[in-house]
């Protein structure tokens, strides 16, 4: 089974990060809103640098699942199976604990080195993964992937946000929805690919490090400089970053992330530990939220959490629908190879390649939504329509229970993209991205649990004491493993559900046009 996903991080899900809230902008009226940002540079160097940053969001989400066919070497390499699921709650650990960390960093200091940092705590840790030499060594290389890789997509939400007009901006932020879905698909090509080659299991990671060479030089040179607080002294600026705040949410997310992935799978959901891990999670997200409120050893304008986006009826609502967009995406992405390497005896490869009518369908919607929002700027439709979809094909896949070929009928919302008030940008990518890595972290987790879960029962109930060989069996259990996938659906069905009725309380606003007002 593939690995569960930081990852954050969805296609429609990505685009929702600079969406607009018109309510904040009224707080923050600026001048600025009626001047977009211009960059500095154009023509082939921008695309340079498109396509650099982009490349970032394509190895986050290469990396989120391209361990799913290797780590059956990698058991053989360091001969330690009790510690195999920790290579996916490690990457999980640090890309869903430190979205609003990373958000508030980049609100904070220069987005080019800022984002430098990331690519380079993201390389050390692919490094690290790939001349591991035993398994704790791997699961700290995996963690600091996800830690880093977080940084970097928080960073080109930024940094586009930054570069571009508010009427181009959709274009480039759906970019990295098709660069993200991209990655994710291919992943488990990729490193069955590697694993059945001479060139093993490591170049599975490696192959970060060589990406990240070649667009080097396009971040130290080309890409543009940004800084949100220009004239402050970096000393200054390292004093007033909220660390209790930030040491507080990732316990949370960590304590919260390792127990949505073991619970029903290594440990069951009744057990001290995970029960334990459950309510450490909420005590600090308690704790997290008293300091956060009455700014204890931080204040209103240093805090991680942005309180006042809770204020706000459409950050709410993007923040729902963002991880309603993750949950309608990532399941079938995840289970519909699953259907095939069961049903058809599919490789890898073979049940990767049935995804890419999924893939394509959700690429064309992401550029079509960008290119149609850019000519009308009216958002609120997509998320109507998309949700009706999900609800469609998520009800078809529930109820097609069948070993049959299974073309993907889902496709989540096409998101949106504008912006906040300048000072809350960055605010902003984190909170959403907080919803979208957090939101697919935890769906995943329940959808793996109820297939596992569900399809143990199962084959107990029809092989209690005989072998598993005989052909009848054979299909029984083929079957019980197929209707146990289908319950995971639902979770797609609920996902199209909300958001529709969601979509049906955001504004009907133009999004260009409020903006070029500065809210009313």
């Amino acid at each position: 089974m593939a690995d569960p996903t930081s990852e954050k991080l969805t296609e429609s899900s990505a685009a929702s990060a600079m969406s607009l809230n018109r309510s904040i902008k009224r707080k923050h009226k600026s001048n600025n809103r009626e001047c977009p940002p211009v960059r500095d540079i154009t023509g082939w160097r921008w695309a340079l640098v498109v396509a650099a940053i982009l490349s970032s969001t394509f190895l986050f989400a290469l990396d989120n699942t391209i361990v799913a066919d290797v780590q059956a070497d990698i058991v053989v390499t360091f001969n330690d199976v009790s510690k195999l699921s920790w290579l996916s709650v490690g990457f999980l650990i640090g890309a869903a604990s430190t979205n609003l960390v990373w958000g508030k960093i980049y609100g904070q200091f220069n987005a080019k080195w800022t984002y430098i940092i990331s690519i380079v705590i993201f390389e050390a840790g692919s490094a690290l993964c790939g001349g591991a030499p035993n398994m704790p060594a791997l699961i700290v290389g995996r963690a600091l992937c996800g830690f880093g890789g977080s940084g970097t997509y928080v960073g080109v939400m930024t940094l586009l946000a930054a570069s571009t007009t508010i009427h181009e901006r959709p274009l480039y932020i759906g970019g990295t929805g098709m660069t993200w879905g991209l990655g994710t698909v291919i992943g488990p090509i990729i490193g069955g690919a590697f694993t059945d080659s001479s060139a093993g299991w490591r170049w599975a990671f490696y192959i970060n490090l060589c990406i990240g060479a070649a667009c080097a030089p396009v971040y130290l040179f080309l890409l543009p400089n940004y800084d949100p607080r220009p004239g402050v002294p970096l000393l200054h600026r390292a004093k007033e970053v909220d660390y209790l705040g930030g040491i507080i949410i990732i316990g949370a997310f960590v304590s919260g992330v390792m127990a949505v992935s073991f619970g029903g799978v290594t440990y069951p959901w009744n057990s001290g530990k995970i029960i334990g891990l459950f309510v450490c999670s909420g005590i600090l997200f308690i704790i997290f939220g008293i300091q956060q409120v009455f700014t204890i050893f931080t204040t209103t304008s240093r805090r991680i959490f942005p309180i006042e986006f809770l204020q706000s009826r459409t950050m709410l609502i993007l923040f729902a629908v963002t991880s309603a967009g993750g949950t309608a995406i990532f399941i079938p992405i995840y289970m519909i190879p699953i259907f095939f390497q069961f049903t058809r005896n599919d490789s890898a490869l073979e049940a990767g390649v049935r995804l890419l009518p999924f893939i394509f369908l959700m690429i064309f919607a992401v550029i079509s939504n960008g290119a149609i929002l850019s000519a009308y700027g009216y958002y609120m439709p997509w998320y109507t329509a998309g949700g009706v979809l999900v609800l469609i094909g998520g009800s078809l896949m529930f109820a097609d229970v069948t070993p049959i070929p299974l073309l993907p009928k889902s496709m989540a919302s096409p998101s949106l993209s504008a912006v906040v008030a300048e000072e809350l940008v960055s605010s902003a990518v984190g909170f959403i991205t907080c919803a979208q890595v957090g939101g697919v972290t935890i769906a995943l987790a329940i959808a793996n649990s109820v297939f596992l879960n569900g399809s143990q029962e199962k084959i107990q109930a029809i092989l209690p004491d005989l072998p598993a060989a005989e052909i009848q069996q054979q299909k029984e259990v083929i079957q019980a493993i197929v209707e146990s996938m289908s319950k995971t659906y639902a979770m797609v069905i609920t996902a199209g559900a909300l958001t529709v009725v969601l979509s049906l309380l955001m504004k009907r606003e133009k999004l260009f046009m409020s903006a070029a007002m500065g809210g009313a």
